[in-house]
């Protein structure tokens, strides 16, 4: 029986997650969701496998039905704060945020205010009926670029299936340390580090985790890549560059020690210590308009301290001469 507000969701287990738990399917399944959320739904008896209870360890065989009563999220009363957000689009469905880098999506720990959702409460009160106030997906605090909100129930479920599906696109620039020769395909799943519990990391009990990236412009000692995300894990570019061993430029996290190139100039050297932030940008948003059907697309610009971290390591180039890169 669906709690009062609750919800109830049912999906047919395709064969790619065979082998899998439980657990760990569903999380792929719905990204919407934590694996620790879903976890603690099995243990309430609130999931069924073909109409029985189920346990998170059990392995999928593959094309099972699932049916889960998700209950209704707690109400929070969060405070409408008048802070100034770019709108690039909005309709009675959806709106399309550009966000600057260091505005938190959605209150949590140490950031409880002053973020996008409290800045959408004041832009729309009405959001407030809806979990999240409508935010479907984030970005990090340090992330510029684009997101997509919905407005009203109908458009929120589905733009959820539609990060289900992989049909959201979302692309995003970023500038790397390591000089890339080709582009590719990461395919690695992304988890909680064993050890430094606040961090992400490749990790083969993962949440499944694909990004495509091509390398847009090379320089000396960096390279400047567009990548394209077909999940959307906590993280996910920042862990997966790293892992390849292209760490995002100023990322505080995953970018390691910063390296400056051999003969630099004090000019070029102080622009990249000036840097403090990862350098990712969501450029590009294409979504499926959930009522008229249409695909949409969105771009957005880089921001100025991009723009200009981009003319230094030009500068630089052609001070120096060409570059010899790597395969990613």
């Amino acid at each position: 029986m669906t709690p009062p507000g609750g919800t109830e969701l049912s999906a047919r287990v395709p064969s790619e997650y065979v082998g899998q738990r439980l657990d760990q399917a569903l999380a792929g399944l719905l990204p919407e969701f934590t694996r620790s959320q879903i976890q603690k739904w099995i243990r309430s008896g609130l999931v069924q496998v073909d109409a029985a209870p189920a346990r998170a360890r059990d392995r999928i065989r593959g094309g099972e039905q699932v049916r889960i009563t998700v209950p209704q999220a707690p109400a929070v009363d969060w405070e409408a704060q008048a802070i100034p957000l770019e709108v690039v689009y909005e309709d009675d469905e959806l709106l399309v945020i550009d966000k600057p880098a260091g505005l938190v999506v959605h209150p949590a720990a140490g950031n409880w205010e002053g973020t996008m959702l409290n800045a959408l409460l004041n832009h729309d009160p009405r959001l407030r009926h809806l979990p999240r106030a409508g935010i479907v997906h984030r970005l990090d605090k340090d992330t510029s670029g684009l997101l997509v909100v919905a407005r009203v129930e109908r458009a929120r479920r589905d733009l959820i299936e539609q990060l289900r599906q992989r049909s959201l696109q979302r692309e995003y620039l970023a500038i790397v340390c390591g000089i890339a020769v080709a582009g590719g395909t990461i395919d690695a799943p992304i988890g909680r580090h064993r050890v430094h519990r606040t961090r992400m990391a490749v990790s083969e009990g993962g949440r499944a985790a694909v990004s495509h990236f091509r390398v847009e412009a090379r320089f000396r000692a960096h390279s400047l890549l567009r990548v394209r995300l077909e999940s959307g894990r906590t993280h996910q570019i920042r862990v997966h560059l790293a892992h390849r061993r292209f760490p995002i430029l100023g990322d505080p996290v995953y970018g390691g020690r910063l390296q400056i190139p051999p003969l630099s100039s004090g000019q070029f050297a102080a622009a990249l210590r000036a840097f403090r932030r990862q350098a990712l940008h969501a450029a590009r948003l294409a979504v499926v308009h959930p009522a008229s059907g249409e695909t949409m697309h969105w771009t957005s610009p880089l921001p100025a301290d991009m723009v200009a971290l981009l003319k230094a390591l030009e500068a630089d180039m052609q001070a120096h001469g060409s570059v010899r890169g790597r395969r990613a």
